[in-house]
């Protein structure tokens, strides 16, 4: 019975190092350096990447028909080219567009592009007006319990990290607020930036605008108790059993 006793304390043991939590994900570890939390009040316009989807309108004449509602009975009137077909930038950053053919467009933000696309048509149309929209622009969100995690559209380029957890439904019950986890794709390596979100104070980093292919990460709580059972019953079940028979069989050969 000794040696049961000895074995629990062995497992508690290993709990506490993370054995018995396999399913906590993204761990940083103790000493690991958070990269400095980005300034809220400043937001970043996001700049076209490989794998984006875009979609773009164009009109002519410096998109007159946008705003003249007899431009359809004008002799000058303009016309609207919709184009609803949704363009992937490759891995190379071009896309692949009509009469223009291959374009970069990697690495510069929507207006940049815009202004880009505008100055390449002017070759084929009068004064081409192109409204430029990302399709895919979203978030991940790891609530801090498992199986709730969810992918967020951002329909506004202002989405704060604060809304994307309120999309999510909140940090769920077994997440840490003081521990959430914003990591951000920055050129070939990640920026991992820790919010204490437990706190008033806390608001001015919860007001972070977020970037498309951001991730939220909300640290669980480790349930040491329960899980501790849930791996440890088998075992001790097993070694009880073994007892018991070593037990009898030594009561027998007496």
């Amino acid at each position: 019975m000794r040696k049961l006793l000895y074995l629990s304390g062995i497992l508690l043991f290993l709990s506490s190092c993370g054995w018995l939590n396999p399913s906590i994900m993204l761990k940083t570890g103790k000493g690991y350096q958070y990269s400095k939390n980005p300034d809220s009040t400043k937001i970043v316009d996001y700049k076209i990447s490989p794998n984006d989807i875009l979609q773009f309108n164009m009109y002519t004449n410096d998109g007159f028909k946008l705003i003249d509602i007899t431009s359809l009975n004008s002799a000058n009137a303009s016309y609207h080219i919709n184009v609803e077909i949704p363009y992937l930038v490759e891995s190379d950053g071009n896309v692949k567009l009509p009469i223009l053919g291959r374009k970069n467009l990697s690495g510069l933000t929507m207006r940049e592009a815009e202004l880009m696309l505008e100055e390449s048509y002017a070759s084929f149309y009068v004064k081409p007006f192109i409204e430029l929209t990302l399709l895919n622009r979203r978030v991940i969100v790891f609530p801090g319990s498992a199986g709730n995690a969810k992918v967020i559209p951002l329909a506004n380029n202002n989405t704060t990290l604060i809304e994307a957890l309120a999309l999510a439904g909140g940090i769920s019950e077994d997440g840490k607020a003081k521990m959430v986890k914003l990591i951000r794709q920055s050129g070939t390596k990640q920026d991992v930036y820790k919010i204490d979100l437990s706190t008033i104070a806390g608001l001015r980093l919860g007001g972070t605008v977020l970037q498309a292919g951001d991730i939220i990460y909300v640290e669980p709580r480790r349930k040491y108790s329960s899980k501790l059972l849930q791996e440890v019953a088998p075992i001790v079940s097993l070694l009880a059993s073994t007892f018991l028979l070593y037990t009898y069989s030594r009561a027998l050969t007496k």
